[in-house]
């Protein structure tokens, strides 16, 4: 006889392989609703405050954080296109000043804070050198916009009490406006002292704009300000690419983006550059200068990959695999040969005190290399002070 196999439902499985119609009409009874909350050996406690705020919002609805300025005060405000070019050029700015590092300590433009937040993790910071984009500040580069925004607003919240400021007064301001209305002017006198300081540094980069009246002044939310509480979502594949690359390594960019000629230029060498294209070359010395810069073979392909022109955007693949190929090639190429400093010995007195000086660092750990044909030995720099000692003891 067959076998049948009884598979165990429960009631909830049950509910939930209902149609969509069925089930809102089975939650038109409330006790269908806590028989969904309710869970078998498991409870949750909510936060008082949370479940009192909650409650509040289901009862009453939401409310603005703050009443929008009437029109006959502002007047003429920026359309909502006028708006997002400004909110995208202030964020180009913010990314641009992010590759030329090495004149961040010389900006006016931004504030001290600002510096800092994008200094930390993306740009290198050595002693007696100008800062340099580090491997996580290329990748940074590389990501969607909204996940760009979520990390500088980490990092700033971050750094808040270095600015004596409470991180949830902070998170409170930056989640508050993100329910304000995009393209509305709100009064800047109906800020505290922190939220003033806060919204000039978010002016910096494009989620407010600043207008002064005659007599009162505000600021207007952008797309970025609004979307601060948005799940993230990939917007790459409604990006248009713009990058074309040939087999013979030569690279076309059809943009007039600032940013984006800046990006190929971390690995590329460009040659000439056109008001909306530019023609440039992936060579073995640019990608050289990139890889010192901590940029990896994988991140300058992926970011190739991803922004390729719409009409080789659809060809498997997309980059030649000649030129991904010898990218990976010049990179293991870089990573074979290491620099170690270390100490050159010579003109030996004899085969034997030869001998006992590479035995001698041989057990010290520090013999590097060894000819026994020409008696030249290399140590490392850190045991050179006592191989000197050594070879004085053998005089």
């Amino acid at each position: 006889m067959p076998q049948v196999r009884i598979i165990a439902k429960n009631f909830m499985d049950l509910v939930a392989a209902l149609p969509a119609m069925k089930l809102d009409k089975l939650y038109e009874s409330t006790f269908i609703c806590e028989a969904v909350l309710r869970k078998k050996e498991t409870s949750y406690k909510i936060n008082p405050k949370f479940q009192s705020n909650i409650q509040k919002y289901l009862v009453s609805g939401g409310t603005l954080p703050r009443e929008p300025m009437p029109l006959s005060i502002t007047v003429r405000l920026p359309t909502l296109e006028d708006l997002e070019t400004y909110a995208s050029e202030q964020w180009e700015c913010f990314l641009l000043q992010l590759i030329n590092s090495a004149q961040a300590e010389k900006l006016t433009s931004f504030s001290s804070s600002m510096i800092k937040v994008f200094q930390r993790g993306l740009l290198s910071a050595r002693e007696n050198e100008p800062p340099k984009l580090t491997e996580n500040g290329f990748q940074f580069l590389l990501m969607d916009t909204n996940a760009q925004l979520w990390y500088i607003i980490r990092e700033y919240i971050s750094t808040a009490e270095d600015r004596g400021v409470d991180p949830t007064d902070l998170i409170s301001f930056l989640l508050e406006l993100s329910f304000h209305t995009l393209g509305e002017a709100y009064n800047l006198n109906t800020l505290t002292d922190v939220q003033r300081i806060a919204i000039k540094d978010l002016a910096d980069l494009g989620l407010v704009k600043l207008q002064q009246g005659r007599k009162e002044s505000w600021f207007i939310p952008t797309k970025l300000a609004t979307n601060l509480s948005a799940s993230f979502t990939d917007s790459s594949s409604n990006k248009e690419g713009f990058v074309v690359v040939e087999t013979n390594f030569r690279m076309y960019a059809y943009s007039t983006s600032k940013l984006y000629c800046e990006i190929l230029r971390l690995f590329s060498r460009i040659e000439y550059q056109l008001p909306n294209l530019l023609v440039g070359a992936i060579t073995k010395e640019s990608l050289y200068n990139a890889f010192e810069n901590g940029i990896t073979a994988d991140q300058i392909i992926c970011f190739l990959q991803q922004n390729a022109h719409p009409r080789v955007a659809q060809k498997i693949p997309a980059v030649p695999e000649n030129v991904t190929d010898q990218i990976r090639l010049w990179e293991t190429d870089k990573n074979r040969v290491e620099i170690t400093p270390s100490y050159l010995y010579e003109d030996f007195p004899s085969k034997e005190v030869f001998e006992a000086a590479c035995d001698f660092a041989r057990e010290l750990g520090g013999l590097l290399f060894e000819d026994s044909r020409t008696m030249r030995l290399v140590v490392r720099v850190e045991v050179h002070q006592e191989m000197r000692d050594f070879l004085r003891r053998q005089r």
